[in-house]
């Protein structure tokens, strides 16, 4: 074997920049300084839920999230705005007739006229200047939007 080809050996004196920390360890230089140890790192210290994020991918993540979010609540509360009784008469589209007689009958939003489609058709074609083309047109256009119709007994 060759003599003095091995590098020199020392007790090296181990130095952590973060938390300060030192210790002894064998190496060939003799002193070492790391920036990060057992002591200070997340997954050793028990802080493993803490996220270490240097080019903020997690912030973009949770933004994205967020946004998604807000998208499906926004959207729900529109398809529950699209069923509820609360809408305008005018949103049916009726001839302008049918709408002004409905209005003048007290007849403004759609559960109204769906209270009184309940009493029986006859009832709704008693409204003065409602007749039984913008009875038809109506119920045709409620059930495109998805409202039931309760049929008379």
């Amino acid at each position: 074997m060759r003599e003095k080809i091995h590098p020199t050996f020392y007790e090296a004196k181990v130095t952590c920049a973060s938390c300060g920390k030192t210790w002894t360890t064998g190496s060939t230089k003799k002193e070492l300084r790391v920036d990060i140890c057992s002591n200070c790192h997340p997954f050793f210290s028990g802080e493993a839920a803490r996220i270490i994020d240097i080019e903020g991918q997690v912030d973009r993540f949770y933004k994205k999230l967020s946004a998604r979010q807000t998208y499906v609540e926004q959207k729900k509360a529109k398809e529950e705005a699209k069923s509820s009784p609360e809408r305008s008469i005018d949103e049916l589209g009726l001839a302008t007739r049918s709408s002004e007689a409905l209005k003048k009958a007290g007849i403004n939003t759609l559960g109204q006229l769906l209270t009184k489609l309940g009493e029986g058709d006859q009832a709704v074609l008693a409204i003065p200047g409602f007749g039984q083309s913008s009875l038809t047109s109506a119920k045709k256009k409620l059930r495109a939007l998805g409202y039931e119709i309760a049929e008379a007994a």
